[in-house]
């Protein structure tokens, strides 16, 4: 999927309702992220990295829809 305008230099975006984080590169529904573009509960995270992410409490999104 193409990463938003506001997060094309950023592969890890954050949602800051559920804490989950997700690889903007690897997304198979870009729905999801349309979806948390127009709620704007978004995070980004530096460095860049699910490790940085983890650290801040999120948890990565596993596209089951039980996260």
């Amino acid at each position: 999927m193409e990463r938003p305008g506001k997060f094309e230099d950023f592969r890890w975006v954050g949602d800051k309702r559920n804490l989950i984080v997700y690889d903007v590169d690897n997304m198979k529904d870009p729905s999801i992220i349309d979806e948390l573009m127009a709620a704007g509960t978004y995070a980004s995270f530096g460095p860049d990295s699910l490790a940085e992410a983890r650290n801040r409490g999120y948890r990565p999104f596993n596209g089951t829809g039980s996260d």
